[in-house]
């Protein structure tokens, strides 16, 4: 949930193009007469190398892999599917256990607007000997990485703020929202329409077609479950194994989803307070965890007071927990040390020394401060804005920031404020409705803080044929293959390779647990 991928190692920046890429359609017959997407369905696929240039770090590593890649042609409108036509950029890596092949296993990274194409080598290589069985599909969904881009041509990658300390404050986000749904009106407003999960999820379709396969398997992390629920609810019986990994709950999905993310985000923040606590030799942020959380207070207050200057970026208090935001879902000491340098970093700007930030912060900086993230941002904002309703009076939303923001100075102003959606054109169709039931392999971490656990307990209980994979006290955003969990990345290996799902739900053990286990 408006988060990267795990495992991506980057996002192309793109300028718009134009949708409209021809292609011959094959022959018509009388299937193709009576199936108005004949001509996507039987498109042939060229397959090519994935490298685009010598610096192309993503194409490398998929060359090394034994991917290739390939252009799907589908339509920019489906009520219009002898019209314009967009690209979707896909890569495979081939099954090699051609016996026991089970089929196409497609992927999403999540986001919405996260590019998925980079991700088979290391989803691949979380399968161990089941990758054999599968080919392995990455795709970039419509408007999104190596496929047909949608910019909007902002100054920012990120449309989520925080509301600032006052009404002032409040009505500069508001104005900052209303700018940026102007200028994706005016430089792509003939996509912006068709940006959305329904037709994320009826090219996917299109791919299974083009691939030639009756059926696909499917793996989706935090956005990417809910695309897995909506496409198997629009398709059904098009699905053979499907692993959902940071369950969202659909009913949840709205242009808020911000909202409810505070109880989840203080407590990963007390964990990370407490491991930065135990190291202060190294990061100086306290040695107790209300200490180092009275530091973060201090960073959060003095940025809204004055912003802080960090190398050539000025950080204020709209972005301030947009930061720390970015710091909390990955539940490890590579993820914990980068955001104690960037708070180290901003605690030290607070104090008025001068500060070249750390790599990681330096990043986020670059992502939420600068347009050089500009395509990431509006499609995620896009789809977001394209998939759901949001409320236009703003006083809604500052209603809601002044009750909340008592209780979680930090957090609230951002989960409760508004975004460019207030501004957005209507969307054209209704959220898909979630079928009642499917077997599907469920996982997600205790502590996840961007899909939360109850999400994953509430799909669990709509899907009644489903089972759930909980790693117990981590918080973590995405397990599978990212975490490190044997016990989960077993269980889901396991289904892959038998298409059996366990007889009852299964609780993991972090990897702390483990070692202080008898």
């Amino acid at each position: 949930m408006l988060s990267r991928s795990p495992g991506t190692s980057g996002r192309a920046v793109l300028a718009l193009t134009a949708a409209a890429l021809a292609f011959t359609a094959l022959p018509a017959t009388a299937e193709a007469a009576s199936d108005p997407l004949a001509r996507h369905h039987r498109q042939h696929l060229v397959w090519k190398s994935c490298v685009r240039g010598p610096d192309d770090p993503t194409g490398k590593e998929l060359e090394q892999a034994g991917a290739r890649c390939a252009d799907v042609k589908v339509p920019l409108d489906y009520s219009d599917p002898g019209g314009r036509t967009i690209t979707v950029a896909i890569s495979r890596i081939r099954a090699t256990g051609k016996r026991h092949r089970v089929g196409p296993l497609l992927l999403n990274g999540g986001g919405p607007g996260g590019p998925s194409l980079g991700d088979p080598p290391w989803v691949r290589k979380a399968m161990k000997d089941v990758a054999a069985r599968y080919d392995v599909v990455g795709i970039d969904p419509r408007f999104i990485g190596r496929s047909t881009p949608l910019d909007c041509r902002w100054p920012t990658g990120s449309a989520w703020r925080g509301a600032g300390e006052d009404r002032a404050g409040f009505d500069r986000m508001a104005a900052f929202s209303k700018d940026l749904a102007d200028r994706c009106r005016t430089h792509a407003g003939d996509a912006l329409p068709h940006a959305t999960t329904r037709n994320t999820a009826r090219d996917m379709d299109v791919i299974r077609a083009a691939l030639g396969e009756r059926r696909i398997s499917y793996l989706g992390y935090s956005y990417g479950s809910y695309l897995g629920e909506v496409y198997t609810s629009m398709f059904p019986g098009r699905t053979d194994r499907v692993v959902l990994d940071g369950v969202m709950d659909p009913e949840r999905y709205s242009a808020r989803l911000w909202q409810g993310v505070e109880p989840s985000n203080r407590h990963a923040l007390r964990g990370w307070a407490s491991w930065a606590a135990a190291r202060d030799a190294a990061y100086g942020l306290g040695r107790t965890r209300r200490e180092v959380l009275a530091a973060v207070e201090r960073v959060r207050v003095a940025a809204a007071r004055t912003p802080l200057r960090i190398g050539d970026h000025r950080l204020d208090g709209h972005v301030m927990p947009i930061v720390v935001l970015n710091g909390l879902s990955q539940h490890n000491d590579a993820a914990y040390g980068d955001f104690a340098q960037g708070v180290r970093d901003m605690l030290r700007a607070s104090r008025g020394q001068r500060v070249t930030p750390s790599p990681w912060l330096a990043g986020v900086l670059e992502f939420v401060l600068t347009g050089t993230d500009s395509p990431y941002g509006s499609a995620q904002t896009a789809i977001v804005c394209g998939d759901n309703t949001a409320p236009r009076d703003p006083e809604v939303y500052w209603r809601d920031v002044q009750r909340t923001r008592a209780e979680d100075p930090l957090f609230a102003p951002v989960a409760h404020n508004l975004n460019p959606c207030a501004y957005w054109d209507r969307p054209r169709e209704r959220p898909a409705r979630i079928r009642d039931d499917l077997p599907a392999l469920l996982v997600n971490a205790t502590g996840d803080p961007r899909t939360y656990y109850d999400g994953a307990e509430a799909v669990r209980e709509r899907w009644p044929s489903s089972r759930l994979v909980t790693l117990k006290g981590a918080d973590q955003h995405a397990v599978f293959g990212v975490y490190g969990s044997g016990c989960v990345d077993d269980a889901v290996n396991g289904y892959l390779a038998t298409g059996r799902l366990p007889a009852r739900d299964i609780d993991c053990a972090t990897r702390e647990e483990r070692r202080h286990s008898p």
